[in-house]
């Protein structure tokens, strides 16, 4: 009601003011309050109109300026906002509010560098009025300021409660202040009152994927999007969200359909290229990412992106990773670095930091978080900087009872790095790599005296120079592959992780083949490391083995196309369709019991299984593995031998189609290890959790006391070269 009558006072109004505004071509009064009234009615399109006319007639006009920019960037005009708002900055160099205005106007459009240096908070005089708070986080915003500003805002906010502009900076605010459900509450409300604004769908749509509330994220992606087509940041961060929901077909149609002919969005690109690896497309995503790096070689997200996809490319080797990882490492700044105040006792109590987003039900839970609690409380004490929400399940559970629980997830890496400092972190445990939500950037800035590389993306070295230790086990790098890392090698004294299997697992069915009569191949990994050499071998295989049946089991199934290609791609070899059963995702508990359709596992190369190789051999099945060159390629090869199943392990791909054959022709032997496999991994140092605790507790010390020595007696020769030293089996 209050709406139309405003729209109604507006229409009859009009008239009279226009012609007030002819005789008087210098007052730009009439069409401020043409303005203002209607953005109060929600017409914020002649809101718009009336905000440029008043400024026409007064060009050096602050405040009218930065109303105009503040509009334009709430109705997702944020590069037309940004230039009017730079033209008064011109004039008007000591405006906070107009400085804050360009600094989210410049990240909005994709350079948040330009906006930090627009932006200055030194550069400014304090905080005044509360519709100067607007984007002062990116203004460099100190944190005790910002109750005080979003004091003024809600003030602001009561005066004028129907202002979409207000109740988004106060969702900045909140944001930057870690009041997520505040922040959220604010953008919600603002979205309300601006329905059409794709600025405003944007920064809810990211919250809320930032918060795991992954539908509703996509609902506000998809319509910021819709609001603004054009808007390619926009558009990245809807595909983002896609792959974060495992949507990735849909992720890369959407891309391709947004990129052109003209040079597309570096963003887009690294989207697309981590889109096509999910796929099985790895030549692909090599092939977009190399397109990422030359639009622009100084971008450390496309040399990030191509350090993903590449361990997941059939050719790949050591040499041409770390050839990238190096070219990456380049690109991280390092700041000054911050002094350390941790006493150099090599026997004391440590405390340790474990740095990951992944601290639940992911692979980095189930293989760590048993040896965190064999960790003896009394030599160790742990924190969890955790860089993301973590849910509230089982594994994530037990995370949060080991010791202090950080979240970190709004700290730059400066701010990491000065929290890891108070927290008096002596080792740093990195559990994240360059993976989602990835801080090796912070790591770059030496979060501890020393830092450790484990878990978590953990397929190669992370040639970070400041990353001293790389924990891994005989089987993951044999001697005489020091030179393939940059790091020092922590070689535990028998497998490199400690799996944790889940209570609810099922029983052991018994050998299908029994009752089938002929052997179910299986294999439930991603379909990123289904590489063309795969398929070949596993069409090998069943050509071999006439009466045998593949099981691939991923959710990238869920998209009917990509199944039907992976089908296509076995047909091409001669493989029958109906000799392929393709499935898409399943609950925890169904995925483990599919296991009980399944004779034997096919691993696939040159990226092995982790955790599916794991639980595979919990439910009884052994796995063919082929180990490689990479970390990433002997997963599997680890995990076997430390069961004792050496005689499942192949030299080359030949090697390892024989074996499949001739491991499917003994039914017999296949329902003997079935049966006993479960006890003989329980009993095996890759679920003795206490034997593994007593490993890593004595990896970490050693790593403490060689800190400890180096600060004592500064080594004689600089470089990395001459620290690669081993912990002895």
């Amino acid at each position: 009601m209050l709406r139309q009558i405003l729209t109604q006072a507006i229409h009859q109004g009009r008239a009279a003011i226009e012609q007030l505004s002819e005789r008087h071509p210098y007052w730009d009064e009439p069409f401020l309050s043409l303005a203002g009234l209607s953005l109060i009615a929600g017409d914020i399109e002649s809101a718009d109109r009336y905000y440029g006319q008043a400024l026409a007639r007064h060009p050096a006009q602050p405040n009218v300026a930065a109303l105009l920019g503040r509009l334009l960037i709430a109705r997702g005009q944020a590069g037309a906002g940004r230039d009017i708002l730079l033209r008064t900055i011109g004039q008007f160099p000591i405006r906070r509010d107009l400085r804050q205005w360009a600094g989210l106007a410049f990240e909005l459009c994709g350079d948040g560098s330009a906006g930090e240096t627009i932006a200055p908070a030194s550069a400014c005089p304090p905080i005044g009025a509360p519709n100067e708070t607007a984007y002062g986080l990116h203004a460099g915003l100190p944190p005790d300021r910002l109750e005080q500003e979003a004091a003024y805002l809600e003030e602001a906010i009561s005066r004028d409660p129907l202002n979409p502009t207000l109740h988004m900076a106060l969702g900045l605010l909140s944001e930057r202040a870690g009041r997520l459900i505040d922040a959220i509450d604010a953008y919600e409300t603002a979205a309300a009152l601006a329905p059409t604004s794709p600025t405003i769908a944007r920064l809810l749509g990211r919250l809320l994927a930032g918060t795991n509330r992954i539908r509703e994220a996509e609902a506000e992606l998809r319509r910021a999007v819709e609001l603004d087509p054009g808007n390619r940041p926009a558009r990245c961060d809807h595909a983002a969200l896609l792959l974060k929901a495992h949507r990735h077909a849909d992720a890369r149609a959407r891309l391709l359909t947004a990129i052109d002919g003209d040079l597309p969005h570096q963003a887009m690109l690294c989207n697309l290229a981590n889109a096509a690896a999910c796929l099985g497309l790895q030549e692909e995503a090599v092939n977009l990412a190399g397109r990422a790096i030359d639009a622009d070689p100084h971008s450390s997200l496309a040399r990030r992106t191509l350090c993903n996809v590449l361990p997941y490319h059939q050719d790949i080797t050591a040499a041409t990773i770390m050839d990238a990882l190096r070219d990456s490492d380049r690109l991280i700044p390092r700041l000054a670095p911050l002094p350390f105040a941790n006493p150099p006792d090599p026997d004391r109590p440590l405390k340790i930091g474990l740095l990951s987003g992944s601290l639940r039900a992911h692979p980095v839970g189930w293989l760590t978080v048993a040896a965190f609690e064999a960790l003896d409380p009394r030599a160790f004490r742990l924190a969890c900087l955790s860089h993301g929400p973590t849910g509230s399940d089982p594994i994530a559970r037990r995370f949060h009872t080991l010791g202090d629980w950080i979240d970190v997830s709004l700290f730059d890496d400066k701010a990491l790095a000065q929290r890891t400092r108070d927290l008096a972190i002596d080792i740093l445990i990195d559990l994240g790599g360059y993976g989602d939500g990835a801080r090796m950037p912070a790591c770059a800035q030496r979060l501890a005296p020393v830092q450790i590389k484990w878990v978590g993306s953990q397929n190669h070295s992370t040639h970070l120079w400041e990353m001293d230790w790389f924990i891994t086990d005989r089987w993951e790098t044999p001697p005489g592959q020091e030179c393939l890392y940059s790091e020092r090698l922590l070689r535990l004294a028998d497998g490199y992780v400690c799996y944790t299997p889940p209570s609810y697992a099922p029983d052991l069915a018994p050998l299908p083949a029994l009752e089938r009569g002929s052997v179910t191949f299986g294999c439930f990994n991603n379909l990123a490391k289904l590489t063309p050499h795969v398929i070949r071998a596993w069409s090998t295989i069943l050509y071999r083995v006439a009466d045998a049946r593949l099981v691939l089991r991923t959710h990238q199934f869920n998209d009917q196309p990509t199944a039907d290609r992976i089908r296509t791609l076995f047909a091409l070899h001669g493989v029958s369709p109906d000799r392929i059963a393709l499935f898409g995702s399943a609950g925890h508990r169904e995925l483990m019991d599919k296991y009980n359709e399944i004779d034997i596992v096919l691993d696939p190369f040159p990226y092995a299984g982790g955790l599916t190789t794991c639980e595979s051999l919990w439910m009884g099945v052994p796995a063919i593995t082929l180990a490689g060159e990479t970390f990433a390629s002997r997963h599997s090869f680890s995990h076997t031998s430390n069961v004792g199943l050496t005689d499942w392990q192949a030299a080359d791909v030949d090697a390892y189609c024989d074996l499949a054959v001739a491991k499917a022709a003994d039914l017999g032997a296949l329902a003997e290890l079935r049966a006993q496999l479960r006890p003989q991994m329980r009993a095996s140092p890759l679920c003795n959790t206490e034997r593994f605790g007593q490993s890593l507790a004595a990896g970490l010390r050693y790593a403490w006391r060689e800190w400890c020595l180096e600060t004592e007696v500064p080594p004689l020769k600089s470089g990395r070269q001459d620290r690669i030293l081993a912990l002895s089996d």
